[in-house]
């Protein structure tokens, strides 16, 4: 989600990794499930941060310890040294409660 002028414009980029991959991958091996896992999770990490790299400030916010992997990957890449990253932790949110959440965060800056 970008916030922008008092506007928000969201743009989903969903893993590859699905459920259905999963199964199948499992029913080959779990080591194999694994490491597909952690490729697959990899480029992930590498597409969110090819998109946010042109952001001065970002907050990676969710349920999930999703969040904190992601900022050791972008911590670790020179693209983000001056990148404010900040980790908010949130319970699952609609879409509307994502909106109003990037819009106050934002807001008080």
């Amino acid at each position: 989600m970008e916030f922008t002028n008092d506007r928000i414009e969201s743009n989903v980029i969903e893993s590859k990794f699905t459920r259905r991959e999963k199964e199948q991958s499992l029913a080959k091996g779990e080591k194999l499930m694994h490491n597909k896992e952690q490729h697959q999770q990899s480029e992930y990490y590498i597409q969110l941060g090819d998109v946010i790299q042109n952001f001065d400030e970002v907050v990676l916010f969710g349920p999930t310890d999703s969040k904190v992997e992601l900022l050791n990957v972008l911590k670790a890449d020179a693209r983000f040294e001056k990148t404010r990253i900040k980790i908010k932790q949130t319970d699952k949110m609609t879409e509307n409660q994502k909106f109003a959440f990037i819009k106050e965060h934002f807001s008080r800056l």
